[in-house]
């Protein structure tokens, strides 16, 4: 809370340095009636005055919030009695400094208070307040130099439209640099902990392996808990689950997409494309409890009735639920597709009397289909990565099997139960999430590129 309002005491600094700035620059040139001698218009001296004044403050405010809680942290943990993190190993370390830090914030605890977590607790709420205090000091002072210097370099002759224009272009490169410099830190975070995994576990055993119990042993003397990381079962159930829905999204997709572009009826069209379209701003929480509670006790009754064996959590209900979650992503790239085929090919294809079925089968498609198929890929991809839908309505087991009757798990089903709860990220138990995310990471890598390769040269072509 209190980082926000000292973001708007910043907001209302930067206010005053822009109205400043500008009052010296006309007052600079003579008046009001003299502004033609500006260089600049007045609005550019107020906003060189404001960005002196707030750029700087805002890069150490954001720096100083992202580095203040380890700072904090580090100078507790050198703080705290040898007896209490005597023999703790990283992990163990980690869950007090968490216990001390929910002490002092009135959280819930996992151990009971004693008197060394209750000092160490009030010690962390002394050096966070101490840093709170320092904050407020140095980003104002900053802020307020910013501005006494931009005070000082304002006069009629300053390129202060230049000034601008090149700070506001640093920010946009900045800015642009974040999505890239974001990714990177995630495909490095994730590839140093899989790596670190399969130091512990053999890659072949991780790809190839049929059996998947990720349980590792608590304590030395533990029997039956050394772990089976065979990943073959998440990797079926995963295309179990995707296929079947995409057997449910694309022909629906396609076709609804194929009607509303080429059959409807320009009010059907207004009317029927927003409600399709609502499906895709459904929570997939909601999905998951329609897959849940209707669709798999539905398919489970259907099943016994013809004397099939079919479980309570089946591939087959999350597969038919996460379709219908999908139709409006593949009928709205579809449809934006297929109107983007030129109308001279349809106009050729009527004048050689072909019917408007003809034309849409034979030269609307062919036309359209590197962008279909474009879009499909990155359902398919989306698909890939949905979690609450197979938690809720396909189970946790990780069965190998080809029966969509069964119930199966997921690559990501399994990456939010082994990082579910306080864990050691230490254990190869934990890790495994990681190795998991990397493949995940690949595998809709590849297929968002492939995608977006073969709609880009689809719209080449057709531009």
């Amino acid at each position: 809370m209190q980082d926000w309002i000292l973001l708007l005491v910043l907001l209302a600094v930067m206010t005053a340095a822009y109205h400043l700035g500008r009052r010296r620059a006309v007052t600079g040139a003579g008046g009001p009636s003299q502004v033609h001698r500006l260089h600049s218009l007045p609005a550019y001296y107020g906003l060189y005055a404001a960005l002196w004044a707030g750029l700087p403050a805002l890069l150490l405010l954001a720096l100083w919030v992202g580095l203040q809680d380890q700072l904090v942290l580090m100078l507790l943990q050198a703080q705290l009695p040898q007896e209490m993190t005597a023999g703790l190993s990283e992990g163990r370390l980690g869950l007090l400094v968490n216990d001390i830090r929910n002490l002092a914030s009135g959280a819930m605890l996992s151990t009971e208070i004693t008197p060394e977590l209750q000092a160490a607790a009030d010690q962390y709420a002394r050096l966070d307040q101490l840093g709170q205090w320092s904050m407020w000091t140095a980003v104002l002072a900053l802020a307020l130099t910013g501005g006494w210097v931009a005070w000082g370099r304002t006069h009629p002759r300053l390129k202060a439209r230049n000034q601008v224009e090149t700070m506001v272009m640093a920010i946009m490169v900045i800015f642009s640099s974040i999505a890239i410099l974001t990714t990177l830190g995630i495909v490095l975070s994730v590839l140093f902990e899989s790596l670190r995994f399969f130091s512990m576990v053999s890659p072949l055993e991780f790809f190839f392996g049929t059996l998947w119990s990720p349980q590792t042993a608590l304590r030395a003397d533990q029997v039956g808990a050394s772990g089976a990381f065979g990943a073959v079962p998440l990797f079926t159930g995963t295309l179990m689950v995707s296929a079947i829905a995409m057997l449910v999204a694309v022909p629906i997709g396609l076709l609804s997409a194929i009607y509303l572009s080429e059959y409807a009826p320009r009010r059907l069209r207004a009317v029927a494309k927003p409600v399709l379209e609502v499906l895709a701003g459904i929570p997939t929480v909601v999905y998951g409890f329609f897959a849940a509670l209707t669709v798999a006790p539905f398919i489970r009754e259907l099943g016994q009735s013809v004397g099939l064996d079919v479980a309570s959590e089946s591939a087959l209900a999350a597969g038919l639920v996460m379709g219908v979650m999908i139709i409006p992503f593949v009928s709205s790239l579809s449809e934006d597709v297929i109107n983007a085929v030129p109308q001279s090919l349809r106009d050729g294809s009527y004048a050689l009397g072909a019917t408007e079925s003809e034309t849409i089968k034979r030269v609307i498609i062919p036309a359209a289909l590197p962008g279909i198929v474009g879009g499909v890929l990155l359902a398919v991809s989306r698909a890939i990565g949905e979690t609450m839908i197979v938690v809720m309505a396909a189970g946790l087991a990780a069965n190998l099997t080809a029966n969509p009757l069964d119930s199966v798990t997921t690559v990501t089903v399994q990456i939010v139960t082994l990082l579910t709860g306080d864990q050691e990220f230490d254990s190869a138990k934990t890790l495994a999430a990681f190795a998991l995310g990397l493949t995940l990471f690949a595998v809709t890598l590849v297929l968002n590129v492939v995608a977006l390769h073969i709609v880009r040269k689809y719209r080449e072509q057709y531009d």
